[in-house]
């Protein structure tokens, strides 16, 4: 992949991917990066990428970042014995993985996305509204998208259900009991 790639290094088993790489950037070697949030805080802080092109996504490889920084929506990161842009360019369309581990610390309250998918959510008043199978945003704000729970007595797939991430309908979120709580009628 790169002359940085650590041969043979085994992948942690908490990977999360955060982006994606769009192409080269300039001609010493740097590759931009889309990534899926807006403050992108795992990719200009962590030192260690893996970086996966396979597509059974099964072989992802080590990268070091010797440098990283926001450049419009992008982030522009120079890797350990990368300088030609063509090895930048044989890059693009890789999937960007951060363990999970190594993502920075949050504040009390906050979340990333990669934690919040994967939970239940229910109404105030105990209601199953489905899961939480992705997050994207609308630029005000973070949007849950939730599969509903299917209704056995029904044969028509219910749509699913896209929820602000604001205060007005996020009561509660509790990652050990894997729920979100909100307040969200089931006819919404």
């Amino acid at each position: 992949m790169t002359a940085s790639a650590a041969s043979g290094a085994q992948a942690p088993d908490d990977l999360t991917q955060v982006g994606y790489v769009s192409g080269a950037y300039g001609i010493a070697g740097a590759i931009r990066v889309t990534p899926f949030s807006t403050d992108a805080d795992a990719l200009l802080n962590v030192k260690t990428w893996w970086l996966d092109k396979s597509a059974d996504k099964s072989a992802p490889q080590s990268v070091t970042v010797r440098t990283a920084k926001m450049h419009g929506g992008d982030v522009v990161a120079t890797l350990v014995g990368m300088s030609d842009r063509n090895l930048a360019e044989a890059l693009k369309g890789a999937a960007v993985h951060v363990a999970r581990s190594e993502f920075p610390e949050l504040g009390e309250d906050e979340y990333y996305w990669s934690d919040l998918i994967g939970l239940d959510a229910v109404n105030l008043q105990g209601e199953a509204l489905g899961k939480v199978t992705d997050m994207m945003s609308n630029g005000a704000q973070s949007i849950l998208r939730i599969e509903p729970v299917a209704d056995p007595a029904s044969t028509d797939k219910a749509p699913e259900r896209l929820v602000p991430y604001v205060d007005q309908f996020v009561k509660t979120v509790d990652l050990k009991a894997k729920q979100i709580t909100l307040d969200w009628g089931l006819d919404f």
